[in-house]
Order: structure tokens, then sequence, then C-alpha cells
């Protein structure tokens, strides 16, 4: 690893001043931030449910979510005490089904262990269900106001292209971690990670960076090379495995039949379509013991791709349309499946979801 020279303590209070000027006038406004220089004390249930819910989507993408969730449950005791079925549906979207449930385990702790408040202590923090380095930094900074190391892919971005890092993620990681150290202070320690999120938003764009308008442009070794998008440096891209499934979708004008998954696993928990394993070869004729019986009627109508973290899912559709009283019937015979009203199909995860589209009811 290139060990990058850092810039001087002084060059870092300077550029450091720069930023925070900067975000003065730019701050974006999120539903979960209380602004710059505020004296309103920031939820900690608040800061931490938005960034459960942005570990894995976009700001405007988790902004809907985070309002429902908090329209639901205005506080970490609502959450501790809501059914965890409710939950995982109104998670539906954000991926990471896991985190969801880490969220309620995390929530339920919180009221036993600390009466309903999150502990002002980092390594407390850490302890709890789904707190990272990463999770824990940020509700120390942003809840607590405390000098803490928040790092996350956008501020990666940052201190790669401030300092050039030519090592590439992920192997750089422990590098920029360090670097970005080096910028912490306890004065304004709740804006100044904000801030960084907000240029890299705004600014320090992944592709096409805004480096005219950058308070830090200066002395950005990256924009002096003149090719900031170089940064950070990838890491050549492995190819997912595939696999293959078969996804049934037997339905009325009701609704659509479902099943409840194992907790643990992929999905753990949620309610999901039945499907054949997903399996690394493709799957040819389907017998009469595998699934539901493809014997009773149901056609093919068509196949699907859904890329999950790990690998991409190659899925076939076979649909089954049956009357209300033929799906009675079904459901007394099959009692393991139940019967998910088109209402309520926003429950189902996204790779089920999909499925539907090839059936006119949903």
């Amino acid at each position: 690893m290139d060990m990058t020279i850092a810039a001087s303590a002084d060059d870092v209070s300077v550029f450091r001043q720069r930023l925070l000027a900067w975000y003065d006038a730019h701050a974006r406004v999120l539903p979960w931030r209380v602004g710059p220089e505020s004296q309103e004390k920031s939820d900690a249930y608040k800061v931490w449910l938005s960034e459960v819910m942005l570990q894995q989507t976009t700001v405007p993408h988790a902004a809907p979510y985070f309002e429902k969730f908090t329209q639901l449950w205005p506080t970490v005791r609502d959450l501790a005490a809501a059914e965890d079925a409710q939950v995982m549906a109104e998670w539906a979207g954000l991926g990471y089904y896991s985190r969801a449930r880490n969220l309620l385990k995390c929530a339920r702790i919180v009221v036993s262990d600390y009466e309903g408040a999150f502990p002002e202590d980092e390594s407390k923090l850490l302890k709890l269900p789904g707190f990272g380095p990463y999770t824990a930094a940020a509700v120390m900074a942003f809840a607590f106001g405390e000098a803490a190391n928040v790092v996350d892919g956008n501020v990666e971005r940052i201190m790669s292209r401030f300092y050039a890092v030519k090592t590439a993620v992920p192997e750089a990681r422990p590098e920029l971690r360090r670097l970005a150290a080096l910028w912490v202070r306890p004065e304004r320690a709740r804006d100044w990670p904000q801030a960084l999120m907000d240029m890299a938003s705004l600014v320090c764009r992944p592709k096409s960076p805004l480096c005219e308008k950058c308070p830090l442009n200066s002395g950005c070794q990256a924009f002096v090379e003149g090719r900031p998008e170089a940064y950070p440096v990838k890491a050549v891209k492995v190819p997912k495995p595939v696999r293959h499934g078969v996804v049934f979708v037997v339905y009325s004008e009701e609704g659509v039949v479902v099943e409840r998954r194992p907790d643990k696993g992929l999905l753990g928990g949620m309610l999901g379509l039945p499907h054949l394993e997903w399996r690394v070869e493709p799957w040819g004729r389907i017998g009469e013991n595998e699934g539901i019986s493809a014997k009773n009627g149901e056609i093919c109508a068509g196949n699907y791709t859904h890329v999950f973290t790990h690998f991409t899912l190659r899925q076939e559709v076979l649909v089954r349309c049956l009357s209300v009283t033929e799906m009675t019937e079904y459901l007394r015979q099959h009692n393991k499946y139940q019967l998910l009203t088109w209402s309520d199909k926003k429950a189902l995860p996204t790779v089920f979801g999909k499925a539907l589209k090839f059936i006119d009811m949903a």
C-alpha cells in the first residue's frame, strides 16, 4: 500500500473551516437532520433509524420510508413494541431484511437494558445488534455531538481524491480511515461528518464531480492531476455467480399464495412466493414432487433476473389462476401456505414482487 503523506495539521484546519463554511451555506434539508449550528438536540432514535436505512439505499429512496416509520413508530419504545411482521412489511424495498430484524432486536434491547435511551458510549453502541463502527460513530457524532471518525463510501471518496490514494478499495480502507481521522476535531463535531456527506453528494460526486465548486480543490491532489474520477481506485470486479430458480404464482382475484420463509437465511422471516431451490444448475422439467406440483395447471409466463449482493438469480415464473372457491380449497389442502391480498402485496420482497408483474391481477 502506498503510504500517503497527509497535509499538515494547519493545512487540515484551514480546509476544514472552508468546508464547514460551505456546509453552512449549502446544507441539505433532511427529515432526520438538525441543521448546521442549530441549538436543537438531535434525536438519537431518528439518527440511528436513518443511518440503518441509508446503509443500503439513497437519501431520496430512504426519505419516504423514514417518514412512514416515524409516523407508525415515533419513538424507540414504539418500535420495540411493534409486531415483527408489520415492521418487515414496511421495510420491503430497503434491502437486506437482516437489517430490519436487527432493528427490532436493537430497539428492544435499548428499551429493556437502557430505559429507552441510546447509550452515549461508543463501546456500548457497538454491542447492540446491527451496530458496526460506522453506525456507532454516526450516532455518537450526529446525536451526541461527540468527535467521532464517521467513514462511509462518501468519505472514502473525498479522502482518496484529496490525497490521490493509489491503492485500490477495499485494500485502501484502513488508510482512508486513518486519513479521515486527521480531520476530526471536537469543534462542530456533529456538523463535520454531515458536511462531508453533503459535499460528497452535491459536489464530490462519483461521476462528473463539480471540482470548480469544491472548497477543498486547491489542496486536492486528484484535482491537481486533472483526473478526479480515477479515485477511489477500484479493484477488478469478479463476476457474480449465477443461480437458477422457479417461482410459482398461484393467484385469484383476492390475492396470491405465499409462505413464511424460515427465520434464518436469506430473506429470513419474510413472506415469499413458493419456489424451487436457487441452485447452480438450470432447472429442466419440473417433477411432481418438487415444490408445488407443475401438473396442476401452472403455465410458464416468462423469466426475470434479480441481482443480490453475492449472486445473480435467474428465475422462471409459473402462474396459475384460481377462482375464489378453488383458492379456498387449495389453501385447505396446502395449509403451509396463506393468501396475501393484493392490497398487501408490498410485503413481498422485490425478488418476488417482480414475479407478480407476469400476471394481470397485480
